[in-house]
Parts: C-alpha cells; sequence; structure tokens
C-alpha cells in the first residue's frame, strides 16, 4: 500500500467517524485527555495492520490510546446537481 493509499483509506475512515461523533457526541467523554484515536477497519486487514502500528508507538511514548473498530465506509453517490444560470 502506497503513502498516498493509506492516507485516502484513514481519510475515508476518518470522515465516517466524524459523522458518528457529531451524532453521538458523548462518545467523545470517553476519551482520556491526549488521547491517540486509532481507527482499525474491521474488513481491511492491511489498513487495520497499519493503523495497528500507532497503537503500539503511542503507547510506547506512555501516551493513552482509543481503539475505533468500525467497517470501512461504502461509497457515496453524490445527491448534488449544478445548474448554470
Amino acid at each position: 500500500m502506497t503513502r498516498e493509499e493509506l492516507v485516502k483509506r484513514n481519510l475515508d475512515l476518518h470522515a465516517e467517524w466524524m459523522r458518528y461523533a457529531f451524532d453521538n457526541p458523548d462518545v467523545l467523554d470517553r476519551f482520556p485527555k491526549g488521547a491517540t484515536l486509532v481507527i482499525l477497519p474491521e474488513d481491511d486487514p492491511e489498513l487495520s495492520a497499519e493503523n495497528a502500528k500507532a497503537i503500539d508507538a503511542s503507547r510506547a511514548k506512555g501516551l493513552p490510546v482509543v481503539v475505533v473498530r468500525m467497517k470501512s465506509p461504502k461509497p457515496r453517490i453524490s445527491t448534488i446537481e449544478v445548474v448554470a444560470a
């Protein structure tokens, strides 16, 4: 997996996580101060393994870690219609 693919796939996960957090803001109360958020996609073992490295790195530094397991978001089809005036 290239660095570009890694970033794109993680951005997709992060966007889905943010939607969830906006709908369920109380979930953020469970985060310790200064915690690293690591998302492990259940259906993408390659990305999950890459992201798991962040868990070890943060713990080695003594930082708290919050791990979220979720499925990768499905591609969304935009319903936006642009009409020239």
